[in-house]
C-alpha cells in the first residue's frame, strides 16, 4: 500500500476528478428535465419535449460502452493515470461547449444536433471514467479496507449531483425565470471549464498503480501478446454478465429518484422546480455520507450481504417514494428522495471493490468498465424515459414502481450469482489467465 500521505491524495485525486465529470454529466440531466425541452425542443407539449431532451440524455449513455471499451482496452495497456486525465479533458470540455451552444430559436434544427453530438463525446468520457478511477485507489490500497476507500471516488456522483443541483438551485433562487432560461442556464456548464483546470492539476500528482506495473512487467517477461477486449469476452463473459445484473437496480433506481423526480415534482404535481431540486439537493448530501459508511459495513459482512440489503430494500422504498411526493409537502419529498438515496447506497458504496474484485488484473479496467457501461445503456439511459412514458401512458406512478422493482430483482439474482469476493488480494490476480474459471457463489 502506498504510504498514508500519498494513499490520501491519491483518494482526493479520485473523489474530485469523479465529481467533476459527474457534475458535468447531471447538470445535463436536471437542465434536460428543466430547460433544454423548451429550448431545443419549444415545438411540443410539456412531457414530450421532455421525452425528446431525455432521448439526447439517453444517447450519451450509447457512447458509454465505446468509451468503456476504449479507455479500459488502453488502460489494461498502458495504465490507468493517463486514461483519467483524458477523460476529464474531454468530459470538461464538451460540458463547457453545451453552455456555448445556440439555441432551437436562433439556428433551428442544428442546435439539438450540436447538443446530441456534445452529449456523445460526454458519454464516451465517462465511460472510460468510472474504471479508471476506482481501480487507481483500489490497487493502492489494503485488502481489508478496500470497499471503504474504494467507495470514496463512488462518492463522485452524489457529489457531482449536489454540486450542479447546488449550482442549478442558486440560479434558479436569484434569478427570473425569464431571466434563467435566457442566459442563467449556461453559467453552470461554463463553470465546468474552471473545474477542469483544477481536476487536472491534481489528477497529474497521482502514481501509477503498483498492482498494474506487477502485471504489467510479468506479462513482458513472459512476452505475452495482451489484447484485454478480446480477454474480456473471451475469458470472463460470466463476470460481465454478472456486473451488468448487479448494476441494474442500481442504475435505474438512482435516474428515477434524482430526474424522473424533477420530471413528477413540476408535471405531474404541478409544483415549483425548487421543490425537487431542493430535494434531490439535500438527499445527495446524505447520499454523500452514506455511501463511504456501507463500503465499510462490505468490508465487515461482505459485499454480497450489503448489495441485497440495498436491492431488496429499493424494491419495497420504490412504492413509498411516489406515495410520499404525492403529499406535495416539501419536507415529505425531501425525505422520500434522502432515504431513496441512503438505500441507493447500499448497492453503489460496496460496487467498486465488489466489481474490481470479480476481474484478474491484466483485464480488470476492461472488464468493470464493459460490464458497468453496458448496464448504462439498458438500465440508466432508458430510466427517464421509461418512467416518463409510464407515467403519460396511465397518469400513475404504480407502473413505474414495478418497474423499479423489476430490475432490483434481477440484481438479485446477479449478486447471489457471484462468489463472495471480500478481502481477497488484487496482485495475487494479477497473473490470472484469460480463461480463469469463475468461482461457485459462496
Amino acid at each position: 500500500m502506498a504510504s498514508d500521505k500519498s494513499f490520501v491524495r491519491i483518494v482526493s485525486a479520485s473523489l474530485i476528478g469523479t465529481t467533476i465529470e459527474w457534475y458535468d454529466f447531471f447538470l445535463y440531466t436536471s437542465a434536460a428535465a428543466l430547460v433544454f425541452n423548451k429550448l431545443f425542443f419549444p415545438n411540443t407539449d410539456p412531457l414530450t419535449g421532455t421525452l425528446l431532451a431525455f432521448l439526447t440524455y439517453a444517447i450519451g449513455f450509447l457512447a458509454r460502452p465505446i468509451g468503456g471499451l476504449v479507455f479500459g482496452h488502453f488502460g489494461d495497456k498502458i495504465g490507468r493515470k493517463q486514461l483519467l486525465v483524458v477523460s476529464l479533458l474531454l468530459m470538461g470540455g464538451s460540458t463547457f461547449a453545451m453552455g456555448l451552444l445556440p439555441t432551437y430559436a436562433a439556428i433551428g434544427v442544428g442546435a439539438p444536433i450540436l447538443l446530441t453530438l456534445l452529449r456523445l463525446i460526454q458519454g464516451f468520457a465517462l465511460g472510460g471514467e468510472w474504471g479508471g478511477a476506482v481501480l487507481i485507489v483500489s490497487e493502492h490500497g489494503d485488502d481489508k479496507r478496500r470497499g471503504f476507500w474504494a467507495s470514496w471516488p463512488q462518492c463522485g456522483a452524489p457529489g457531482g449531483n449536489l454540486l450542479a443541483t447546488a449550482v442549478l438551485a442558486v440560479l434558479a433562487a436569484v434569478q427570473t425565470d425569464e431571466a434563467f432560461m435566457s442566459y442563467g442556464w449556461r453559467i453552470p456548464f461554463l463553470l465546468s471549464g474552471v473545474l477542469v483546470v483544477i481536476g487536472l492539476w491534481i489528477r497529474l500528482t497521482v502514481t501509477e498503480s503498483p498492482v498494474f506495473l506487477a502485471a504489467q512487467a510479468k506479462a513482458a517477461e513472459r512476452e505475452e501478446k495482451h489484447v484485454p477486449v478480446v480477454e474480456v469476452f473471451r475469458g470472463h463473459w460470466r463476470r460481465v454478465l454478472i456486473a451488468i445484473g448487479a448494476r441494474m437496480a442500481e442504475n435505474v433506481s438512482y435516474y428515477v429518484i434524482t430526474a424522473f423526480i424533477l420530471v413528477y415534482v413540476t408535471t405531474g404535481l404541478g409544483m415549483a422546480k425548487g421543490v425537487g431540486l431542493n430535494a434531490v439537493l439535500i438527499g445527495s448530501a446524505v447520499h454523500f455520507v452514506s455511501i463511504p459508511l456501507w463500503g465499510a459495513l462490505s468490508d465487515r459482512i461482505g459485499r454480497r450481504p450489503v448489495y441485497l440489503i440495498g436491492a431488496v430494500s429499493m424494491a419495497v422504498w420504490s412504492f413509498a417514494f411516489f406515495a410520499l411526493l404525492d403529499t406535495k409537502s416539501p419536507a415529505t419529498i425531501i425525505l422520500a428522495a434522502t432515504v431513496g438515496l441512503v438505500l441507493h447506497g447500499a448497492m453503489y458504496g460496496p460496487q467498486a471493490a465488489f466489481f474490481a474484485e470479480q476481474f484478474p488484473t491484466h483485464v480488470r479496467y476492461t472488464g468493470m468498465s464493459v460490464g458497468s457501461q453496458l448496464s448504462s445503456i439498458a438500465a440508466g439511459a432508458v430510466a427517464p424515459l421509461i418512467a416518463v412514458a409510464l407515467f403519460r401512458e396511465y397518469k400513475s406512478t404504480i407502473p413505474v414502481s414495478l418497474y423499479v422493482v423489476a430490475m432490483c430483482v434481477i440484481t438479485t439474482v446477479a449478486v447471489l450469482a457471484a462468489r463472495e469476493s471480500k478481502g481477497e488480494s488484487l496482485g495475487e490476480r494479477a497473473g490470472g489467465t484469460a480463461r480463469e474459471p469463475v468461482p461457485s457463489a459462496s
